[in-house]
């Protein structure tokens, strides 16, 4: 009797972690594939620290194909070029056809540069949303230190990725005080959410109240309900949007330096497939995981479509922080082997948000359960231990993807001690 095929498209940190998690519980009752562009694994979170060179591209990196060769996974290291999910086969950019009898769709986004003109790692702002441009950022930030100017920070609207935003001002306000330049660099931060510490979640404990004081002990000014409209050569400019979402001022911002994040998208492979994904082109996907149309499909991570917590001024999306990740990936994995074995699937992410903001000699700590309000717990807390927990976490999930395991058993442990499971509890 032939194995079903299991495909995972994307090797990023959800789609690594959903391999390993996947090959561990299905053990050998399927052929595993993981299809990826490239061959290496880059732990996103720490792109900051490359933009001001506190690590190296390497010291980030996880070459995959040995690790999933010794897990028995499949490995191609090139994308798709369609995913056809009304034939169950994926298109390679090779022209090779991929079937499939599931498939775990765990891309991560695509970065919409494009729709602000100027914008970008090819336009007049840096980004951190890749390790490629976190490495061209630390060139960038080489020049601001030897020829100090003004700092613009932030992100723009559409944008559903706030948390290196706030990481990345503190860090560079750190970095810049140990270099003694930081009184010749004025620092702004701009960005779409309505107020500052919104995160995408209308806040989660008193983010608002402990970002805001962050900010002000650092002087670093700055702008919400903000609308970046066009980004020239040294200069931003910004309308500022008011409750009733007129515009009520505007501002042109000079800059030497510039990092701004940029609203998702979905990648092109899956954009404008019928049922499968939203206008975006992120994955549609019910309470488990599984796209509505195409119940084969599942989709986990960045890549798939959560409305907004409700309505604001300026468009803000939902972030996926990477335990909410971790958690689609648990819902996905057991409600596979369901389905292998003939059962319906049931199991449900808790989608709890745990987040470690890194502000280089500090930062700000949160957990948000569930995710969108209101919650059971909404908690959040700042000190240099935050600091310290980030670089933890770093080596420790590297540590995971380089020694293929998806969640050890003390991390579970852990994680029912303070309350934060990966599959929602079922209530009789």
């Amino acid at each position: 009797m032939t194995k079903p095929v299991v495909v995972v498209l994307g090797a990023g940190l959800g789609g690594v972690i959903a391999a390993y998690e996947i090959r561990q519980v299905l053990g050998d009752r399927a052929e595993l594939v993981v299809v990826s562009k490239g061959d290496t694994f880059h732990f996103t979170p720490s792109n900051p620290w490359v933009a001001v060179n506190w690590r190296k591209r390497d010291a980030i990196e996880v070459s995959l194909p040995p690790v999933m060769a010794r897990k028995g996974i499949r490995f191609i290291g090139q994308g798709a070029r369609k995913v056809d999910p009304a034939h169950s086969r994926l298109e390679l950019d090779d022209g090779q056809v991929l079937a499939y009898d599931y498939l775990v769709i765990s891309t991560g986004p695509e970065l919409a540069f494009d729709e602000i003109p100027g914008l970008g790692p090819d336009g007049n702002t840096q980004s951190v949303c890749h390790v490629g441009h976190a490495v061209e950022a630390s060139d960038a930030f080489a020049e601001l230190v030897a020829n100090p100017g003004p700092i613009v920070v932030g992100a723009v609207q559409g944008a559903s990725c706030f948390g290196p935003a706030y990481e990345f001002a503190m860090i560079l306000d750190t970095e810049l005080r140990r270099r003694r330049v930081r009184d010749r660099v004025p620092m702004t931060f701009v960005t779409s959410e309505p107020y500052v510490g919104h995160l995408g979640l209308d806040g989660v404990g008193d983010t608002k109240g402990l970002l805001e004081s962050e900010m002000r002990q650092r002087h670093i000014k700055w702008i919400t309900n903000a609308r970046v409209t066009s980004v020239d050569p040294g200069l931003m400019h910004v309308e500022e949007v008011g409750g009733d979402g007129q515009v009520k001022a505007t501002h042109d911002l000079p800059f030497k330096f510039s990092m701004m994040l940029p609203a998702f998208r979905g990648v092109e492979a899956v954009r404008g497939v019928e049922g499968l994904t939203n206008p975006r082109g992120f994955i549609l996907v019910d309470k488990h995981q599984r796209n509505p149309t195409y119940p084969n499909v599942f989709g986990v991570g960045v890549c798939i479509a959560i409305p907004p917590t409700g309505p604001t001024p300026v468009p803000v999306g939902v972030p996926k922080t990477g335990f909410m990740i971790e958690s689609m990936v648990s819902a996905t994995a057991a409600n596979l082997e369901q389905l292998i074995a003939g059962k319906a699937a049931t199991h449900e992410a808790t989608w709890n948000a745990i987040c470690l903001a890194d502000f280089g000699d500090g930062g700000v700590a949160f957990m948000a359960q569930p995710q969108i309000p209101p919650r059971n717990i909404n908690w959040s807390a700042s000190g240099g231990w935050v600091h310290a927990a980030k670089i933890a976490f770093e080596k420790y999930f590297l540590h995971k993807v380089r020694s293929g395991q998806s969640e050890p058993i003390y991390e579970k442990l852990a994680l029912d001690l303070i309350g934060a499971p990966k599959l929602r509890q079922t209530v009789h």
